[in-house]
C-alpha cells in the first residue's frame, strides 16, 4: 500500500496540469473558431479603415492643388496656370474615387456584420468559402484538360500563349501562392483580403478567357463558307449528292417493276389511264 501512496503523492499535480493543458486547448480551439469567423468582419473593417484614410490623404491633396492655382493666379503665368488646373482636376476625380471606395467599404461592413451576425455555429467559415470558391474555378478550368470534346471545340482554353488564357493562369498562380498562408490558424485581415481579391481575379480571367473561347468559336462557325472547307469535303459532298439521287431514281424504278408485275401491266397510280 506505501508504494502506492507514493507514487500518488509523488504525482498529484498530473491530474490537475493535464486538465488545464486540456482547456488551453479547448480554449485555443473555440478562440480558433470565433477568429476564423470574424475574419471576414475583420477584413471588412480594415478595407473600410484604409478607405477612409485613402479618402482623407485624398481630401488633402485636393486642398493643396486648389491653393497651387491660387497662388498661380496671383503670378499671372498661363502656362503654369493650365498645369495648376490640369492636376487640380486629377486631384478631383481622385478624391471623388476615393469618396466612392469608402461608401462601397461602408456597405460592405454593413452587409458583413448583418451576415456575421445571422451566421451559424455549423456554417462554413469565411476563408472556406473562399477556398471552395478557388475550387470551383480550378474544377471549371480542368474541364478543358480532360474533356476531348471540349478541348477540340475551344484549344484557346488550353494554350498558355493566348492572351485571355494567360491572364487566368497568371491569376490563378497569384491565387494559389496567397491560398497557403490563407488557410493557416492564424490570419491576417490583410492575408484574407489579398486571397479573396485573388481568387475574385482568378474567377473574373477565367470568365474573360472562356467568353473568348466562345467568341472564337462562334466567329469560326459563321464564316464558315463552302469555298473555306477541306479540299477532300469539296470534292466528296457533290459525289454524295450525286449518289443519292440515283439511289432515289433506282427505288423509283425498282418500284414500278414490281408494280406492273402485280398489276397484269397496270399504268402506275399517278399515271392517267392510256386510252
Amino acid at each position: 500500500m506505501e508504494p502506492i501512496l507514493l507514487i500518488v503523492s509523488g504525482w498529484w499535480w498530473v491530474a490537475p496540469a493535464a486538465a488545464g493543458v486540456g482547456a488551453m486547448s479547448y480554449a485555443a480551439l473555440t478562440v480558433r473558431g470565433r477568429r476564423a469567423r470574424r475574419i471576414e468582419l475583420d477584413a471588412a473593417r480594415h478595407e473600410e479603415r484604409i478607405a477612409h484614410q485613402a479618402l482623407q490623404s485624398a481630401q488633402a491633396e485636393l486642398r493643396a492643388a486648389k491653393a497651387e492655382v491660387l497662388a498661380v493666379k496671383a503670378g499671372r503665368d498661363a502656362r503654369a496656370l493650365a498645369d495648376a488646373r490640369r492636376r487640380l482636376a486629377v486631384k478631383k476625380q481622385t478624391e471623388r474615387s476615393a469618396s466612392l471606395h469608402l461608401r462601397a467599404a461602408r456597405d460592405r461592413l454593413r452587409a458583413t456584420a448583418l451576415r456575421y451576425r445571422s451566421m451559424r455555429r455549423d456554417s462554413p467559415h469565411p476563408i472556406a468559402e473562399l477556398v471552395a470558391r478557388h475550387d470551383a474555378v480550378t474544377a471549371r478550368w480542368l474541364e478543358y484538360e480532360t474533356d476531348a470534346g471540349k478541348a477540340l471545340s475551344f484549344p484557346q482554353m488550353l494554350d498558355p500563349q493566348h492572351p485571355p488564357t494567360l491572364a487566368f493562369l497568371r491569376a490563378q498562380r497569384e491565387a494559389q501562392t496567397l491560398r497557403a498562408a490563407a488557410t493557416q490558424d492564424k490570419v491576417t485581415p490583410e492575408t484574407y483580403l489579398a486571397y479573396r481579391d485573388a481568387v475574385q481575379a482568378a474567377e473574373a480571367a477565367f470568365d474573360a478567357a472562356e467568353d473568348d473561347a466562345l467568341g472564337i468559336a462562334r466567329e469560326s462557325v459563321s464564316s464558315l463558307s463552302w469555298d473555306a472547307l477541306p479540299a477532300p469535303l469539296t470534292t466528296w459532298l457533290p459525289r454524295a449528292a450525286d449518289a443519292i439521287g440515283e439511289a432515289a431514281r433506282v427505288v423509283a424504278d425498282v418500284r414500278d417493276a414490281v408494280a406492273k408485275r402485280q398489276g397484269g401491266g397496270t399504268s402506275r397510280p399517278d399515271e392517267p389511264p392510256r386510252g
